[in-house]
């Protein structure tokens, strides 16, 4: 009985060790920008190797300190969260009552999060589309009142599309899970045809009534992809990270128009940073919504970034503060990298606010102000 004791405080203390050898910074979630992240120097200094699972498995790891919704073991603080889905008022409400309010313990004061962009993004429809005699269809091009009956179900064949297409079902594939990318495009679809979408990072809850038969969930980005391309008749949407948003034999044109870096960037030229002190101090104000722009691109977004303002281990506010300072470099930053996994760099009125607000720690809202952390932050 002793022997079996001894051995399991000695896996306990194992794990605890295990857990605390990890890197400081540690966090996960949307898996959109899962290739920026894992970038080499991309995070840099003290951080853990970036989790993709999903931006509704992120945001609550993060929210609720919950390291197995990010596949890390017991005991490991989560740190940051990446997410395409926005933080809602009843989340960031929840989090603040828990973990950042003059009644929390000091084991529970966790001080205010911090929710910033961190790079522009697109949905991008792919499809695998042939006619009654074999040639693939290479020029799709889809409005946003056909999206939604696609993706509804009440356009169920694509004749109905275009009579020249083949009277066959439309088999869709969508996110099964949590999914930032299934929140910007319901959002989308929500603006369009409200009585058939609402909005959420679930897809089956964003839809009104059952999905049929012929539609399929699957976990992942890049099951979306390996399942609209090699099934015909087929259809999805997904990131950029995973198709050629440039070929529209690849992916559709949503009202004329393909997920460029022009297209998208025309989407995004009227959403600007807080201008105020005040607008500034409200993380949902950093999270612009765009679920119709006027010009471009018309399906977009932004992906994000959750932080803590405040974190006890003085060494992950130092890494986090160096994060931002590169990551939202005015000259040197990490541009490179988001281009190369088909992201959109902010513009230079994006990044010197983040910066400026969050990197300064001197401000009100930079990480590990004195006056404002002081002993709370996130656990060490």
């Amino acid at each position: 009985m002793f022997k079996r004791t001894m051995i399991a405080a000695s896996l306990a203390v194992a794990a605890l060790a295990s857990a605390q050898s990890m890197a400081a910074v540690v966090g996960g979630g949307a898996t959109l920008p899962q290739g920026l992240y894992t970038t080499p120097g991309v995070l840099g200094a003290g951080f853990d190797t970036y989790t993709g699972v999903g931006s509704g498995k992120g945001k609550s790891a993060f929210l609720f300190n919950r390291a197995a919704d990010i596949n890390k073991p017991a005991g490991v603080t989560v740190d940051f969260a990446g997410s395409d889905s926005i933080l809602s008022d009843a989340e960031i409400n929840t989090y603040n009552l828990d973990h950042n309010s003059a009644g929390n313990d000091v084991a529970n004061k966790w001080g205010p999060l911090i929710q910033v962009p961190s790079a522009a993004t697109s949905v991008t429809i792919p499809y695998n589309l042939k006619l009654a005699n074999g040639t693939a269809v290479n020029d799709l091009n889809l409005t946003s009142a056909q999206l939604c009956g696609i993706f509804s179900g009440s356009i169920s064949n694509w004749n109905q599309i275009d009579a020249s297409y083949p009277n066959k079902a439309i088999k869709v594939f969508y996110r099964s899970g949590s999914s930032g990318t299934s929140e910007i495009f319901t959002r989308h679809l929500n603006s369009q045809c409200p009585t058939q979408f609402g909005v959420s990072s679930t897809f089956t809850t964003a839809q009104v009534g059952a999905e049929p038969a012929t539609f399929q969930g699957v976990a992942l980005s890049g099951d979306i992809v390996t399942s609209v391309y090699g099934t015909e008749d087929a259809i999805g949407y997904v990131g950029p990270e995973d198709v050629d948003a440039t070929n529209n034999a690849k992916v559709a044109r949503v009202n004329n128009l393909l997920p460029t870096v022009g297209n998208v960037q025309t989407a995004l030229a009227n959403a600007a940073p807080p201008a105020t002190a005040a607008a500034r101090a409200i993380p949902q104000n950093w999270a612009p919504v765009l679920a119709n722009p006027a010009t471009g691109y018309s399906i977009v977004a932004y992906t994000n970034l959750i932080f803590g303002q405040c974190y006890k281990d003085a060494a992950d506010g130092t890494a986090v503060v160096a994060f931002l300072n590169r990551h939202y470099g005015a000259t040197t930053n990490n541009d490179a990298a988001i281009i190369a996994q088909k992201l959109i760099p902010l513009s230079p009125a994006w990044k010197n606010a983040v910066r400026l607000q969050f990197a300064n720690q001197s401000g009100a809202l930079g990480v590990n102000n004195l006056s404002v952390c002081n002993t709370q932050g996130r656990p060490a």
